[in-house]
């Protein structure tokens, strides 16, 4: 009984190594995988789909410090949680930076479709997860609907 209690207790202490996920299981992509494309205004990582196509999307998209985009539409709701930062929105046919409402890193937001907003990051990077179902076009204010 002893010699049982002993060598469960030497397995337990032994370092194990924790084996790769089954692909036909589950995918990974770590941190310093992800592909980011650079931006002028914002970074962006698409984790799934495309945007341009019809079907689900799921994109990560990382707006620099001082940069905003300008009122827009969208033809289909997008679903955002806020990574990190804070991202700034606002909403209306009129771009007014000074008056849009900060959103906290773990909020969670719906853009609903064919409603002007617009949103970016003010004094710090922030980090965005967007889930949508393409195409995510955008339309500028005062050119009509998006579709």
């Amino acid at each position: 009984m002893r010699f049982v209690a002993l060598l469960s207790l030497a397995l337990f202490l032994v370092p194990t190594q924790a084996a790769e996920p089954d692909p036909k299981v589950m995918s990974i992509t770590l941190p310093d995988k992800i592909n980011w494309v650079k931006g002028a205004q914002s970074d962006n990582a698409i984790l799934q789909g495309d945007p341009s196509k019809p079907g689900l999307y799921v994109q990560l998209t990382r707006w620099h410090a001082g940069n905003m985009s300008r009122p827009h539409t969208h033809p289909n709701a997008r679903y955002i949680t806020v990574i990190s930062g804070t991202w700034w929105l606002g909403w209306g046919p009129t771009y007014d930076p000074a008056s849009t409402y900060p959103v906290k890193a773990g909020s969670y937001v719906v853009h609903h479709a064919n409603e002007l907003h617009y949103d970016g990051a003010k004094d710090e990077d922030c980090v965005i997860l967007i889930v949508g179902e393409g195409p995510a076009n955008s339309v500028p204010a005062g050119q009509g609907k998006a579709k």
